[in-house]
């Protein structure tokens, strides 16, 4: 079991590292109409479309992966700004996953999700450390709902542990957050009637200090506020309190049928 150090974080700051994912046929074609790059490289969002987080090239996503928690306003109200060390893969099947805002069937994200890293396999197996802890959250900001968030943030998932490399080569290109141990055990989204679409936020941290050695990870007190007390507060608090920075991010939008 192997894990990618907190130092080869660091040293990722500023860049996004991608793996290799195969490109849906329907992507391909929407990825064409919908992405544009001046000679800056300044990108424009035009609307929202699908793709799996590894089929655009690294700066694409960078770029895309920002632009699209901007837009949805999960930077800076749930988390300030960062650059993602990791892309982050979380998927319930093989055809319901997170998409930086695609939006999910409230039935189909029932059950606790898979949950991949990538970066870029050119990066040195040397960084590549089997004691590093990782924490995976997923949080509500649109608690009851997005125009009265009173309840926000909702605390849906906390765990922790080491990610196992997936690569072949050993190259940590690809990792998976296997066997984690629950902080706050997985709670199935269930948005209320007539809320309109909630926006659900996967973030993983890894510790600031760079530290191999066990993380304590506090459990909040409640789920609602993630039990701060204060209405609009949340991960970025707990993530705060336990001394870890976000490395990766991704999010889905789910409603209610009724609306």
């Amino acid at each position: 079991m192997a894990a990618f150090s907190l130092s080869a974080i660091l040293f990722a700051h500023g860049l996004v590292a991608v793996a290799t994912l195969q490109v849906r046929p329907a992507e391909q074609n929407v990825l064409a109409s919908s992405e544009t790059f001046s000679s800056t490289s300044a990108y424009k969002v035009q609307h929202e479309y699908p793709f799996r987080p590894g089929s655009l090239k690294t700066a694409q996503l960078k770029l895309t992966l920002l632009s699209r928690l901007k837009k949805a306003e999960i930077i800076p109200t749930v988390i300030d700004e960062f650059f993602p060390s990791f892309i982050l893969d979380a998927s319930w099947s093989s055809d319901d996953y997170a998409s930086l805002g695609n939006t999910l069937k409230v039935k189909k994200i029932q059950k606790k999700p898979k949950i991949l890293l990538s970066q870029d396999p050119s990066t040195s197996t040397t960084l590549c450390n089997p004691n590093v802890t990782y924490a995976v959250t997923l949080t509500d900001p649109d608690a009851p709902s997005r125009d009265n968030p009173k309840w926000a943030e909702m605390c849906h998932f906390i765990a922790s542990g080491f990610a196992t490399t997936l690569s072949s080569d050993d190259s940590c290109s690809s990792l998976e957050l296997t066997n984690l141990t629950d902080i706050m055990p997985y709670k199935a989204p269930g948005p209320p009637p007539k809320t309109g679409k909630h926006r659900y936020v996967f973030l993983v941290f890894a510790p600031a200090n760079s530290t191999t050695s066990p993380l304590n990870l506090t459990k909040p007190e409640d789920r609602q506020h993630w039990g701060t007390g204060k209405q609009r507060h949340g991960v970025r608090d707990w993530a705060h309190e336990n001394d870890l920075v976000p490395v990766a991010a991704n999010f889905v939008y789910a409603q209610n049928k009724k609306q």
